[in-house]
């Protein structure tokens, strides 16, 4: 039996980690996180605000710069993901926004995968090139191709794997040791970011791949109710300390009673994502039976072309699967408005089951060569499995798709 107060909290499973963070052994305080729904922080005295200027992390100032309740939460997700830092913010759009805008400038450029999140490729699109920033696509099956992507302007690489919708994979470590060659060749750092929010740490480490710095939309797994919005970065101290610097212009801090809600619900964390995963493997495998799916993306089947590629950088398939009806549209929209048990909805990651179709919603207003770059088609219909009774999910989608 484990001697739990001479153990690192490092050594622990992420369950238990997500559920007691650091504070282990005996000691006088509440079980739960208290929620400090404060603005602003008396002083002791004057010189509390001259101790802040000049870095005392103990001196509370304004909510917009820090939090007792959100910086609890912080220290419990860099511990998840055995970080030296974290740094929650408002929305996952804001962590990315301000983290990119921490490490690029005027005349930087960035290489990404081109298969995002819609909100992040349209940020790329049309926000980046107003801040003189250029942003260079390289496939995640050309990755020979990034010696050509890389220049003395690059300051980052960004990825995401599994991909939004078609849960496509990166080869991270293959993407990582080509960076770290053409950092040698230029004499300078690029940070490499990697959006994990939808395997999140507990089917995916990022670090272990090589990555300096993920962001996940906490919204999702990581809160798993669909009841609050958020964002985390996770990474080295100077790397959070840089993103957060900016943050504190940027404004887009968490609300302490949104940290508090997302401290609750990652003490059942483990809990759901593994339900979710073993109800999505299931429902992938039926629905890939179904005569009116042309095919089932989930990198969990053997079925999926890069199968081989998830299990070894996976440590679970996460509960994403994107299904693709034959018709069209037209049949994806029929078969999400006659479902009865999984809800449609714009998001993922809660209990709930929620269907989307792409084509409506993460990638709409995007042209027809944009949507062949992302390789998603109008009958693709993408759905975040919750925790719900496996057979009651097969059942409601084979009803549904009577319909298409």
């Amino acid at each position: 039996m484990k001697t739990l107060k001479k153990t690192s909290p490092k050594k622990l499973s992420i369950a238990t980690r997500s559920i007691h963070g650091d504070n282990l052994g005996a000691f006088t305080g509440p079980v739960a996180t208290p929620v400090y729904q404060t603005s602003t922080y008396r002083f002791s005295d004057s010189r509390d605000a001259v101790r802040y200027a000049k870095g005392d992390p103990s001196v509370y100032v304004y909510t917009r710069y820090h939090n007792p309740t959100t910086t609890e939460v912080e220290k419990k997700i860099a511990l998840l993901y055995g970080a030296e830092s974290s740094a929650l913010f408002s929305s996952g759009m804001a962590a990315i926004t301000t983290a990119v805008l921490s490490f690029c400038k005027q005349g930087s450029e960035i290489v990404s995968t081109p298969a995002l999140y819609g909100g992040t490729y349209r940020f790329f699109r049309d926000t980046l090139p107003e801040f003189g920033i250029n942003v260079r696509y390289v496939g995640s099956d050309s990755l020979d191709d990034l010696p050509y992507m890389v220049t003395n302007r690059t300051r980052l690489v960004y990825l995401e794997s599994p991909t939004n919708p078609t849960l496509g994979l990166v080869d991270v470590r293959n993407l990582v040791a080509r960076t770290r060659r053409l950092e040698k060749e230029f004499g300078r750092k690029i940070v490499i970011m990697m959006d994990n929010t939808f395997a999140t740490i507990l089917n995916q480490d990022p670090f272990a791949l090589g990555v300096d710095i993920v962001v996940e939309s906490s919204t999702k797994y990581l809160s798993g109710h669909a009841d609050i919005m958020g964002g985390v970065l996770v990474g080295s101290r100077a790397l959070i300390k840089k993103a957060r610097d900016r943050a504190k212009h940027f404004g887009g801090c968490a609300d302490p009673f949104a940290s508090y809600l997302l401290d609750r619900s990652l003490k059942t964390f483990e809990l759901r994502v593994v339900r979710q995963r073993e109800n999505a493997l299931k429902l992938a495998r039926a629905l890939e039976k179904h005569p009116k799916i042309t095919r089932v993306l989930y990198p969990g089947l053997t079925s999926h072309p890069q199968h081989a590629l998830a299990k070894k950088q996976m440590k679970g398939y996460g509960a994403m699967v994107t299904a693709e009806v034959r018709g069209g549209v037209k049949a994806a929209v029929k078969v999400c408005d006659s479902l009865r048990v999984a809800v449609n909805a714009m998001s993922l990651g809660g209990v709930e089951t929620l269907v989307s179709i792409p084509v409506y919603s993460s990638h709409i207003n995007m042209d027809a060569g944009e949507l062949a770059r992302h390789g998603v088609t109008a009958g693709m219909i993408r759905i975040s499995v919750g925790v719900e009774g496996i057979d009651d999910l097969v059942a409601d989608f084979r009803q549904a798709l009577k319909k298409a």
